[in-house]
């Protein structure tokens, strides 16, 4: 019997991240494609498209295409040991749950699903596909968790049954509580804080929110009862970076208080610009006044960040047509997203903690890479993808070299360019154990 040979090395903090979930595929070329791919997503290109990702890490384009639609591997797998990685990371702390749609226009009609509707990232009426995501947030670190496939009437396959934006967030919610996530809040757009569907099953599984409503939003009261606002309240609106800036707030308050209240947010309360007016409903105990701008506020932020870390990481960039092929593609998106999330301080505590409480042997000297020009001190995602897209630099460089150092042998550069990628290789990476 021959012996299963080893996957071939790329990048140390890549090859250590992906080895997670090498039992998933069954040959492997199959893993090396899916770390090609989690590598090619975290470099700095442009466009993700997979004949621009074969060229970075000097893959196979058809290869790469052949993984995505008709390879052997389960995304539910995947799936199930990113979001382990995760719940190790977290350590049983709890999060906000965001949930958001994703829209991307696409052309014709030959890819599944796709319809003329609401795309979120043009605001308006198009031809595109759309997803409904469950993301997480810890300070101020978001990170992928689920998503599902919106399948519009018209579109719908043979077996296929419809459901709504609504149902497909409480699938998820669901799904994750089944994984053992916690939840301190979860955050929503008018879309779910409309319906009532979704809010009920929040209210059965205990669960608080704060969600967006339609400045027509309706309450039954009883007779003689009606509808009456607070007196307008500033309170300080802090944003992830630590500015702050004046907001307003009042409660509007329908009959007598319940367990559920309604609060207007604003800019300035006289005008009440319609771009910077919110009207929100939560379930948060307590006097939170001053507490549910900050709450809700971080929804905006979210969104914001959410579409910067999918064009970085080219989530829309797939010439895929068929649903099961593009959902591989977005959960090894989601996968490459992990990776750069778990490097973050806010989920990387109790990973360095833990290292801290061992006593090594000797302690390994550290390449200086924080003294590189480029090298970004800030927090959050961002600057982690940067720091991480730094080191994989001599690797890729090394890639794209090698052709002309096969025509044009330059040992001096050759030796060099390894000596370089071997030490990054010594750059350790933070991942659950």
């Amino acid at each position: 019997m021959s012996r299963v040979r080893e996957a071939s090395p790329t990048v140390s903090f890549i090859d250590a991240y992906c080895a997670h979930y090498r039992w998933v595929f069954h040959h492997v070329r199959h893993f090396e494609q899916f770390t090609q791919l989690v590598m090619g997503l975290v470099a700095e290109t442009k466009r993700k498209s997979l004949p621009r990702l074969a060229k970075t890490v000097r893959g196979d384009p058809q290869a790469l295409h052949h993984f995505l639609a008709h390879a052997e591997w389960s995304l539910e797998q995947l799936r199930t040991i990113r979001l382990g990685l995760i719940r190790q990371a977290l350590a049983g702390r709890p999060f906000m749950l965001c949930i958001d749609e994703t829209g991307d226009r696409k052309k014709g009609h030959t890819t599944d699903y796709v319809a003329h509707q609401y795309i979120g990232n043009v605001h308006t009426l198009a031809n595109g596909i759309v997803s409904v995501n469950a993301y997480g947030v810890l300070g101020t670190t978001t990170f992928p968790l689920a998503f599902r496939f919106y399948k519009p009437h018209g579109r719908l396959k043979p077996g296929d049954s419809y459901k709504s934006k609504p149902q497909l967030a409480i699938e998820l919610i669901e799904e994750l509580q089944a994984h053992g996530f916690q939840f301190s809040v979860v955050l929503a757009d008018s879309l779910y804080g409309e319906s009532s569907d979704f809010t009920r099953a929040l209210h059965r599984r205990g669960l608080s929110y704060v969600v967006a409503i339609r400045e027509n939003h309706s309450v039954w009261t009883f007779p003689g009862e009606h509808k009456r606002y607070t007196n307008w309240r500033p309170y300080a609106r802090i944003f992830t970076d630590g500015t702050q800036d004046e907001r307003f707030v009042r409660e509007i308050v329908f009959g007598s208080r319940g367990v559920v209240r309604y609060y207007q947010l604003t800019t300035d309360p006289k005008t009440q610009p319609k771009e910077t007016t919110w009207y929100v409903m939560t379930n948060l105990p307590g006097k939170i006044e001053r507490s549910v701008g900050n709450t809700f506020g971080l929804r905006t932020w979210i969104e914001y960040g959410l579409k910067q870390v999918k064009d970085e990481l080219g989530w829309a960039d797939y010439r895929l047509t068929d649903a099961a092929s593009i959902a591989r593609w977005w959960e090894v998106v989601m996968a490459a997203y992990t990776l750069v999330s778990l490097q973050s301080p806010d989920l990387a505590a109790p990973a360095l903690e833990a290292a801290a409480a061992g006593e090594p042997e000797e302690a390994t000297p550290l390449p200086p890479v924080q003294a590189h020009p480029h090298w970004d001190h800030g927090f959050g995602w961002k600057p982690q993808l940067n720091n991480l897209r730094l080191l994989l630099q001599p690797f890729l460089c090394t890639c794209l070299l090698l052709p002309w150092l096969h025509l044009i042998p330059l040992p001096h550069l050759h030796a060099g360019l390894v000596e370089l990628s071997a030490l990054m290789n010594t750059v350790p990476s933070v991942l659950p154990t």
